[in-house]
């Protein structure tokens, strides 16, 4: 049996919930990623990060219907993004840490979840374009740019607040010869 529309609009919750292609899918993410975005943003007070936020959001659902209507992601869009994202990643103290453990309270736990989905969006693009649609290249440079801004703002927020974040290094990929693990 294929899924269909039942004809009730009050039984339908989005256009094109129910077509079999990965174009939907790369919505609903983006649409999750603006509401995580949102929520992040309820829990910050008046400053830089809020601001920047507030930019971005709008250009959240500009991504998001950047793949069936007409691209709502410009140049100018990611040099504004590429600049927050130097900003505040110049911010941190402590920038030689590649990755570091997901920790933190209030938005920056929402902001790493923005930084998850945000590569969620990327792999969907990814699909959207081997599925033979047309991606406009600005998206996965914008997409893969959020998951840095994203980190950006994690440390910053955590630095803020005295939070440490423990570094992670890995045990499963190789390692620069300077790099020693305790066992």
């Amino acid at each position: 049996m294929t899924l269909k529309y039942s004809g009730d609009i009050d039984e339908l919750a989005y256009p094109f919930i129910f077509e079999d292609s990965p174009l939907c899918d790369f919505e609903i993410l983006t649409d999750e990623l603006c509401t995580y975005t949102g929520l992040a943003l309820s829990q910050l007070e008046e400053g830089e990060i809020r601001q920047s936020l507030e930019w971005l959001q709008p250009r959240i659902f500009h991504l998001n219907g950047s793949i069936r209507g007409k691209c709502g992601i410009f140049e100018a869009d990611i040099e504004k993004l590429k600049a927050d994202y130097h900003y505040f990643r110049e911010q941190v103290s402590d920038s030689n840490k590649r990755f570091v453990l997901p920790r933190g309270v209030g938005p920056v736990i929402q902001l790493h979840q923005c930084r998850s989905l945000a590569k969620k969006v990327v792999r969907q693009l990814v699909l959207v374009d081997a599925s033979g649609k047309k991606v406009p290249e600005t998206l996965p440079r914008f997409t893969n740019l959020l998951v840095n801004y994203y980190f950006a703002l994690t440390r910053v927020l955590n630095q803020q607040a005295g939070i440490e974040e423990p570094e992670y290094i890995s045990i499963n990929y190789p390692k620069p010869a300077s790099m020693k693990y305790k066992k």
